[in-house]
């Protein structure tokens, strides 16, 4: 073990560094316990500087490329200090820049006589003596252990600094134990946010639910202040579909414009890394003001590109190590893949559906329309050869009525063979195809009534948003409340507690109602939706006896506030 033939090397120096030899094994003893990486290398600075005698200890961490410091563990130094004195050292100038580059040995008896030195910044507290000592795991520079301020005026001297060298090649073992621990419980964190991933996104729920699960998963497990995930804008461009951030409305449906730099590089399936996304020129839009460090990471697989994920640190934030990227690469193809086929999966369900439209279609062209030809023909023959002018005319009204009903028929057998492409996309025809599809699985049409300029009034983000809320009340309706009748009111002229101008949604049903303890994710997804549109989402009585069932209501502004 190096640390053992480093602390057998002190053997005859002097008596009094021969006495301090217990010390050094309890601080060697105190510093390889534990193995989260941030913890041993607070516990490194604190055992050096009572190993030494020092007001204050640091350790500066290497970054890969070996230019600064990636990042800056400090002893002595209140958080309150800290706060003073701002930004961290990045370790590309003065004496710390120097150390990086020339992994040297260095001991000062005022480091502020060094020429290499360049001054302190505003708050710092006064420091002249200095022992800089490197910090090497597996025979590579991991960082430097920094000492300043010896207590009681004097120098470090020699005792001090064949301690600290003894300390530091231990603490180099226990950060490449720390560092391996780290990286493996990392790796499995990641994996097992894909398999998160992959399952929601196969457990064929709402799309935009699925996207919004990924924008989960990449900003916790990147340690990250948002996860967003942009798709291609019909204009051009990308445009943000889903976030996970302390204030998500503030960007949906923000479109980062085609020319963009940042933008091209990831539709062609390349990954943008930035270290300060506020400074950068590639940059587009006020969003990024806010932000620090950030993974940009196209969403591809079998060659083609879906989207985008990003994930941005706060400004100051932490740089992404090589590892957290390569992890994070790698979890953006997994959530590729698994959008890919979450999306074939939609598909086969969807053409399933449009399948049994079209057997209905048939069965009722065919079957029912014959049947009730062939009663009406009956019927009008029955009518002439009646002699009394009552049941003449009783017939006639039965022929008049099978009549409309044969149109309302072939009404809807135009609907169910209608494809999604053949209709205009206004909301209110979108509004009518999904309740035309949910009459499939119900048995039954739901009635509807709209109120106000919908086409008009309510934009496109607020417009996509009330579709998937709407699909996701009539399959709640279907799945579980048992209903026989549906009512569905849009209205695009009422006016939101706050006093904007708003759109609701209104899904009223005669069915069970909601069960106490039941579950209620599908509610919670509508609130959500609401609420990032600065809007709402509750549900009351439903239109049964005594108020049996239950109704939706779901509103939002007509135009949400949305800065770029």
């Amino acid at each position: 073990m190096a640390a053992t033939r480093a602390a057998r090397s002190l053997h005859g120096l002097s008596t009094e560094l021969t006495a301090r030899v217990p010390q050094l094994l309890e601080a060697m003893r105190s510093v390889g316990t534990g193995l989260e990486l941030h913890s041993t290398l607070d516990r490194i600075c604190e055992t050096a500087a009572e190993l030494a005698d020092a007001r204050y200890a640091a350790i500066g961490v290497v970054d890969t490329e070996g230019r600064g410091l990636s990042d800056f563990v400090t002893h002595g130094i209140s958080p309150a200090d800290a706060r003073k004195i701002g930004h961290r050292p990045d370790g590309k100038r003065g004496l710390l820049g120097a150390l990086i580059s020339h992994s040297d040995t260095v001991r000062l008896a005022d480091l502020t006589k060094d020429p290499r030195s360049a001054g302190f910044p505003p708050h710092h507290p006064p420091m002249k003596t200095f022992l800089g000592v490197p910090i090497r795991v597996q025979g590579e520079i991991f960082g430097n252990l920094y000492l300043a301020e010896k207590k009681g005026g004097g120098e470090f001297n020699d005792y001090d600094l064949h301690m600290v060298r003894v300390l530091a090649t231990e603490a180099g073992i226990a950060i490449g134990n720390a560092r391996l621990y780290e990286a493996a419980t990392q790796r499995e964190r990641w994996i097992d946010g894909s398999v998160a991933v992959t399952t929601a996104l196969l457990s064929g729920g709402d799309a935009d639910d699925a996207l919004a699960v990924v924008a989960e998963q990449a900003r916790r497990l990147a340690d990250s202040a948002a996860g967003i995930v942009l798709l291609p804008a019909e204009e051009g461009g990308m445009e943000i579909v889903a976030v996970s951030a302390e204030n998500p409305a503030t960007s949906l449906g923000v479109v980062i414009p085609a020319e963009s730099p940042v933008v091209d590089r990831l539709l062609e399936g390349e990954p943008v890394f930035v270290d300060d996304a506020a400074a950068d020129p590639r940059m587009i839009g006020k969003l990024t003001s806010q932000y620090g460090p950030c993974m940009m990471l196209p969403l591809q697989s079998g060659g083609r590109v879906l989207g985008a994920l990003v994930t941005p640190r706060a400004r100051g934030g932490r740089p992404f190590t090589e590892a957290e990227r390569t992890l994070a690469t790698q979890f953006a193809s997994q959530a590729a893949l698994a959008l890919m086929m979450a999306e074939a999966q939609r598909d086969r369900e969807r053409l399933a559906v449009f399948e049994d439209r079209d057997r209905i279609a048939r069965d009722l062209h065919d079957l029912v329309i014959q049947r009730l030809f062939a009663t009406g023909l009956m019927l009008e023959g029955a009518q002439r050869r009646s002699i009394v002018p009552e049941v003449r005319d009783g017939v006639g009204k039965a022929v008049d009525e099978l009549d409309v009903t044969i149109q309302e028929i072939r009404t809807a057998i135009f609907a169910l063979q209608q494809g999604p492409a053949e209709a205009p996309s206004g909301l209110r025809t979108r509004v009518l195809r999904e309740i035309n599809m949910a009459a499939v699985p119900l048995g039954f049409k739901p009635a509807h009534r709209f109120l106000g300029p919908i086409d008009a009034a309510v934009g496109e983000l607020v417009g996509k948003n009330l579709i998937a809320a709407l699909r996701e009340a009539l399959s709640n309706a279907f799945r579980h409340a048992e209903a026989t009748r549906i009512e569905v009111v849009l209205d695009s002229t009422v006016t939101l507690a706050d006093g904007r101008p708003g759109v609701r949604l209104e899904v009223a049903d005669n069915g069970v109602g909601i069960a106490e303890g039941g579950r209620r994710s599908g509610l919670r997804n509508l609130r959500r939706r609401a609420e990032s549109l600065g809007g709402s989402s509750s549900y009351g009585p439903g239109i049964g006896d005594d108020g049996g069932g239950t109704t939706v209501v779901w509103e939002a502004p007509l135009q949400p506030a949305v800065q770029a």
